[in-house]
C-alpha cells in the first residue's frame, strides 16, 4: 500500500535549494528512504528534472560498500556532477554507513575523515542540492546540528497519522480506529492481514531494530533487560506523571534490581534520541512557569508500545491520549502537559494546595489552545472532572474536549469545544473548531 506522504513533500520541496543539507530523520521503518527516493523524485521527475541530474546512492546496499569510505564517497559523486551548468540532485540513503577514517594526506593520527567532510564540501557548490537519511544509531536529532555546523535543516518523519491512514484504509471506516489505536501507523503493518503478522512485525521492530540500535550506539553490554523493562514500565503508564527517581523505585519494588535515577534519566534520553518515545514537559498555567519534574513520555507510535505489552493493556482512554500528543507533535506545536494550581480552604480554616492537569498546553506562534482527552462525557459528573482545569484558566485561548465518540462539534456556556477523536484527527486546522 503507498502513502502518498504530502506534508513531507511539501517540506522538503520548501527548503529545496536554500543551501543547507536537508537531514531526514524519525523512527526507523516509519517511511523515510521511500519519502525521499520514491516520493520525492517523483516530484522532482513531474517538475522537469531529469534522472541524469539526481544521483541517487543507498549506502545500506552491498554493492555500494566502496562508497562507505569518505574519500571514495567523494570522488563518486564529483564524478557524478562535473558539469556546472547542471542543476543536481543528491540523494543518500543510511549515510551512517559511511566511515571514519584516518585522515592519509596529514601526519597526525588523531585527523579523522567523515561523512560530514563530504557532504560540507559538496554543500560549496552552487548547483548541488543535498538530502541525506540516517538511521538512529548513529545520527540521532540531537547530534545534527553539532555534525554540520549549524548548517542543516533537519526534517523529522513520523509513522503514518491517522489521516493519512484513513485516506487509504480499505476496511470499513468504523474499523480505522480500531485498527490506528490497536497496530498504529508504521507503513509496512498496512500491509499485512493478520493480527498474528502485525504483532510480530512490530516486536521484531522492537527487539531487532530499536533496541539493537540503542544497544550497538552507546555499547551498552550488560543492560539489555533493563532496556526492555524500562520501556514496558514506560509503556504501562503513558498518560502518568513519573520521573527517574519514581522509575528507580518502581525497579526496586516490582523487580529487586537497584538502579540509580542517574542511570534511569541516562536510558530515558537514549529512548528519546532515538524517537522511540516522547518527553512532554510540564507547565503551569497560572505561575507561567515550566515544571522540571515530574513529566510523562509517550511512545512515537502506539502500535510499538502495544506490542511491547503483547496486545494486553488495551486501555483506550490512554492509548488516544498518546494519539493526540504525537499527532499535535506532528503538526508543529508545542506541546506541553499542563497544571492548573489552586488553594482550597479546608474546615479547619488551613490553606490547601490542589492540582488539576489540563492534558496539553498547544502552542504555536502567538497562538495557544488547551485540550483535554477524555474517553467519555456522558455523565454531569465525569464531564465536571474533565473541564475542572479548563475553567480554572484564567485567559482567553481556545479550549477544546477531545472525545472517543462521533459527535456534532458543539460548545457549552464556558466557550469550551467538545470533539469527536476521529473528526479532530482528520481536521488539519485546529482554528476551524472553534
Amino acid at each position: 500500500m503507498e502513502f502518498a506522504r504530502a506534508e513531507y513533500i511539501e517540506k522538503l520541496v520548501a527548503k529545496k535549494h536554500n543551501g543547507r543539507i536537508k537531514v531526514i530523520t524519525g523512527i526507523r521503518r516509519c517511511g523515510k528512504s521511500y519519502l525521499l527516493f520514491k516520493l520525492f523524485v517523483n516530484y522532482l521527475h513531474q517538475n522537469n528534472v531529469h534522472d541524469n541530474q539526481i544521483v541517487q546512492l543507498a549506502l545500506d546496499e552491498i554493492g555500494n560498500a566502496k562508497y562507505r569510505n569518505p574519500i571514495e564517497l567523494d570522488a563518486y559523486l564529483r564524478s557524478q556532477i562535473e558539469r556546472t551548468s547542471t542543476q543536481y540532485y543528491i540523494l543518500i540513503d543510511e549515510i551512517q554507513f559511511v566511515a571514519e577514517i584516518k585522515n592519509p594526506y596529514v601526519n597526525d593520527n588523531t585527523a579523522k575523515l567523515t561523512f560530514i567532510d563530504v557532504l560540507l564540501g559538496l554543500m560549496k557548490l552552487p548547483n548541488v542540492d543535498i538530502y541525506v537519511t540516517g538511521s538512529n544509531s548513529k545520527m540521532l536529532s540531537s547530534d545534527i546540528l553539532t555534525q554540520f555546523r549549524d548548517r542543516a535543516d533537519e526534517i523529522q518523519v513520523y509513522p503514518l497519522s491517522f489521516a493519512e491512514m484513513y485516506e487509504k484504509y480499505e476496511g470499513p471506516e468504523r474499523n480505522a480506529w480500531l485498527d490506528y489505536y490497536t497496530y498504529g501507523g508504521m507503513p509496512v503493518v498496512f500491509s499485512l492481514q493478520t493480527h498474528e503478522e502485525k504483532s510480530k512485525y512490530l516486536s521484531d521492530l522492537f527487539l531487532r531494530t530499536y533496541l539493537k540500535d540503542v544497544v550497538e550506539r552507546y555499547q551498552i553490554q550488560n543492560d539489555t533487560s533493563i532496556l526492555e523493562d524500562l520501556l514496558n514500565i514506560i509503556a504501562s503508564s503513558i498518560g502518568s506523571l513519573t520521573n527517574p527517581t519514581k522509575l528507580a523505585n518502581t525497579f526496586l519494588s516490582k523487580k529487586q534490581v537497584k538502579i540509580n535515577s542517574t542511570t534511569i534519566s541516562r536510558y530515558l534520553s537514549y529512548f528519546v534520541d532515538a524517537f522511540l518515545i516522547k518527553q512532554a514537559n510540564r507547565y503551569d498555567v497560572k505561575g507561567k512557569k515550566n515544571i522540571k519534574t515530574p513529566l510523562k513520555y509517550y511512545y512515537t507510535d502506539v502500535g510499538i508500545r502495544n506490542a511491547r505489552l503483547s496486545f494486553r493493556q488495551q486501555e483506550e482512554n490512554h492509548i488516544m491520549e498518546n494519539v493526540l500528543y504525537c499527532d499535535l507533535v506532528r503538526r508543529g506545536y508545542n506541546v506541553d502537559v499542563g497544571v492548573v494550581e489552586e488553594y482550597i480552604r479546608t474546615d479547619s480554616g488551613k490553606n490547601t494546595r490542589k492540582q488539576l492537569e489540563v492534558d496539553f498546553i498547544v502552542n504555536q506562534s502567538n497562538q495557544r489552545y488547551y485540550i483535554q482527552s477524555a474517553l467519555s462525557i456522558d455523565k454531569p459528573e465525569k464531564r465536571n472532572q474533565e473541564i475542572a482545569s479548563l475553567l480554572r484558566i484564567p485567559d482567553s485561548f481556545g479550549k477544546l474536549v477531545v472525545i472517543r465518540d462521533y459527535i456534532k462539534p458543539w460548545r457549552d456556556d464556558n466557550g469550551i469545544v467538545y470533539v469527536g477523536v476521529e473528526q479532530f484527527l482528520l481536521n488539519k486546522d485546529i482554528t476551524r473548531l472553534f
